[in-house]
C-alpha cells in the first residue's frame, strides 16, 4: 500500500482518522509544478541514503533539493525524469545544501519512495 508523502524529506504517515483536513482555500495556496531533473548525485553528507538534485521548472527557474529515493532509482535514471514538486515551502537546510523545493512521492510497504 502506498502512503502519500509531501516530498521525501517530510513523510506524512498518519492514519486516515487522524489526518487534519485542509479546506479548499488552504490547498489552493500550495504551488505544485512539474519540473525536469537535470542533475542527480549521491548526497554523501547525510545520515540516510539520499541524492542531491537540481530540478528545472522552466520559467520558475532551477531549484536544489535532496531526496531519499535511492532504493528505486540511480542518479543516471533520474536525469531527464519529470517530477511534481511544491515550490512555495520555505527553504530548508539539509546537511550542506539549502533545499528549495519538496519533490512529491509515495512511500511503499518497504519504505521505498516512488516519485510522482
Amino acid at each position: 500500500m502506498l502512503i502519500p508523502t509531501f516530498g521525501v524529506q517530510l513523510i506524512y504517515r498518519m492514519e486516515q482518522s487522524e489526518q487534519e483536513k485542509l479546506n479548499w482555500s488552504e490547498f489552493m495556496k500550495v504551488e505544485m509544478r512539474v519540473g525536469t531533473i537535470i542533475s542527480a548525485e549521491k548526497f554523501k553528507e547525510v545520515r540516510n541514503p539520499a541524492y542531491k538534485m537540481i530540478v528545472d521548472f522552466g520559467p520558475f527557474g532551477t531549484r536544489k533539493t535532496s531526496a531519499q529515493i535511492t532504493k528505486l532509482y540511480t542518479p543516471e535514471e533520474l536525469v531527464g525524469k519529470q517530477v511534481i514538486a511544491v515550490l512555495n515551502f520555505p527553504p530548508k537546510q539539509i546537511a550542506t545544501i539549502m533545499s528549495e523545493c519538496l519533490v512529491m512521492g509515495c512511500v511503499g510497504d518497504e519504505k521505498e519512495v516512488t516519485l510522482i
